[in-house]
């Protein structure tokens, strides 16, 4: 594996437009055959849309940061206290580097924030059925803790695994 060389900065507002874009290139090239085309689009409406991200930049409990390789955007995390215990909530890589390092670097950026503020684990909740993240979820440490299902409305669920690492 390739590791690049990744800056990692805070998302501010002026942001979330080129977030939202890639959510959405990066989702189109990951979960067709993992969910329907109907819930991606729901999903991403839901939290991808701007409205939604400058409320999550608003949120103290909340951390929107990105990832920069030669000053192009390559990939993003959202770490936020979800009851009680620290959540990775989100973690997309373009798929032009995946498995070059970006995300075990975003991964360890969000694994220190956590230590930091006192807690012992990361969690994270992964689709059942992307084996890919799974695996990587793994390779950096992760370890399946639960297996739920959402109910996130309009007749769509989020079937998914809960995820630990230990700090």
């Amino acid at each position: 594996m390739n590791s690049l060389n990744i800056q990692i900065r805070p998302v501010t507002p002026p942001d979330v437009p080129a977030i939202s874009a890639l959510a959405r290139e990066i989702w189109q090239a990951t979960y067709p055959g993992i969910i329907t085309q109907e819930q991606i689009d729901f999903m991403l409406e839901q939290r991808y849309g701007h409205e939604r991200l400058y409320d999550d930049l608003e949120d103290a409990d909340m951390w929107l940061d990105q990832a920069f390789h030669d000053g192009r955007r390559v990939g993003f995390a959202f770490s936020q206290l979800h009851a009680g215990e620290f959540k990775l909530d989100k973690l997309y890589i373009h798929p032009d580097v995946q498995r070059q390092g970006v995300g075990g670097q975003l991964i360890a950026h969000v694994a220190a924030r956590a230590a930091k503020l006192g807690y012992p684990c990361v969690i994270l909740a992964v689709n059942k059925r992307n084996d890919k993240a799974i695996a990587s979820y793994r390779k950096y440490g992760f370890a399946v803790r639960d297996s739920i299902v959402d109910d996130i409305g309009h007749g769509f669920v989020m079937d998914d695994f809960v995820m630990e690492k230990k700090l």
